[in-house]
């Protein structure tokens, strides 16, 4: 069992309510000897859907639950009363959550907006009672439809947090420490690398009560996409980010260098993410006075904007977050996001590398699927004969 209560990764069994059977029944009143076929339609079986709920930021709560089941759908009866439909199920999930199916890694559905609802599992339809078959040549049909069977689907939910700007740097590079300053947020700091060990979101006060939010990410390192230091495991969390703000220490020997290394590993791990607009930030500019400062600046590239920022003194914060807001709310940027939320494309995931990041939440691969025979109110789902109804 992780210790942390921020879960990114959960891998639960849902299964939707199965079609009620249709009646077989003959109409019986007082003087009317030869009635016809009254069975009522079975109800329909329970869907299964998903709810975005900006109250959850994490999928903590799915951790504990490891079986969602749906209704099961109710008989006909007789004079055609249709069976009750069975009870829908609806799992609330955070805004960025993203469904691939457990057995294959194949991508299922996205949920990105609050209040959105998408359906995951649906429900067998219900059986028609025998008053659907009467013929001309057959008055008195014996028989009725079962109801369809119920779906069964083990799935993974992915966490991919919402924000405007991700941060983006090596270990120790003052990330936590820059989002500490601006925000309310309190990510835990200290003077050694990969303190960070889960990512943090912020919101971050901008002038006449505005406001963006901020995501901060664990450090990555130079062969990162070839699993060190924590690989990319939490890069997913600013794929969807507007912005990204690279942040660079102003002691780094190559500020230049190391902008180009972090830049290398987003292109492991997704070139689309190139396509966003990128801002340096270059931290602990305490250390540096204005000579050397201006001496830095020569050797960065000319169409990257980039700013000196020092977390501690706070200088060049409100610089940097002018720089923030410019670039979040330029037509550039406005347009770049529609078309990219028109563009996105989820890939199919490797199971293996699903089984590695579950093992790595302290998750347990293996679910227990439970059988027929520990569910109340479940019956078999073969085909009977049908009797009549009294």
């Amino acid at each position: 069992m992780a210790e942390s209560n921020f879960v990114d990764y959960v891998k639960i069994c849902c299964r939707s309510g199965k079609g009620g059977r249709g009646s077989m029944h003959m109409h019986r009143a007082k003087y009317v000897p030869n009635g016809g076929p009254d069975g009522g339609d079975g109800g329909r079986g329970g869907h299964v859907y998903l709810r975005g709920n900006h109250n959850y930021w994490t999928l903590l709560h799915l951790r504990y639950e490891r079986h969602v089941f749906a209704g099961h759908g109710g008989n006909g009866g007789p004079s055609g009363s249709t069976g009750a439909d069975g009870a829908d199920r609806y799992i609330d999930v955070p805004c960025g959550t993203v469904v691939y199916d457990a057995e294959t890694g194949e991508y299922i559905c996205d949920v990105t907006d609050d209040g959105q609802v998408v359906m995951l599992l649906k429900g067998g339809r219900g059986g028609m009672g025998n008053k659907h078959f009467a013929t001309s040549t057959n008055r008195a049909p014996r028989y009725a439809q079962p109801g369809e069977p119920m779906v069964e689907r083990t799935v993974i939910l992915e966490l991919k947090l919402l924000a405007d700007v991700g941060l983006v740097g090596f270990p120790n590079a003052g990330k936590s420490t820059l989002l500490s300053s601006v925000s309310s947020a309190r990510p835990k700091i200290a003077g050694y690398p990969f303190t960070t060990m889960e990512p943090s979101l912020g919101i971050v006060s901008y002038r006449d009560a505005q406001s963006f939010v901020m995501a901060d990410i664990p450090g990555i390192i130079e062969g990162a996409s070839e699993g060190r230091g924590l690989g990319l495991r939490f890069l997913r969390h600013i794929e969807r980010n507007s912005l990204l703000l690279f942040m660079v220490p102003g002691d780094t020997d190559d500020i230049k260098h190391e902008y180009e290394v972090l830049l290398g590993e987003l292109r492991n791990f997704n070139p689309d993410m190139l396509d966003k607009q990128r801002i340096l930030a270059i931290t602990k500019s305490d250390l540096l006075d204005e000579e050397l400062q201006q001496m830095l600046s020569e050797d960065l590239p000319d169409d990257l904007p980039h700013v000196f920022i020092s977390a501690v003194t706070g200088s060049g914060l409100n610089k940097l977050k002018d720089l923030l807001w410019t670039a979040l709310n330029s037509e550039s940027n406005k347009l770049a996001a529609i078309t990219q939320q028109e563009k996105i494309v989820h890939r199919n995931k490797d199971i293996d590398f699903f089984r590695r990041e579950l093992m790595d939440e302290g998750e347990d691969d293996d679910i227990e699927i439970l059988d027929d025979d520990c569910l109340e109110d479940v019956d078999e789902l073969d085909d009977y004969i049908y009797e009549d109804e009294e």
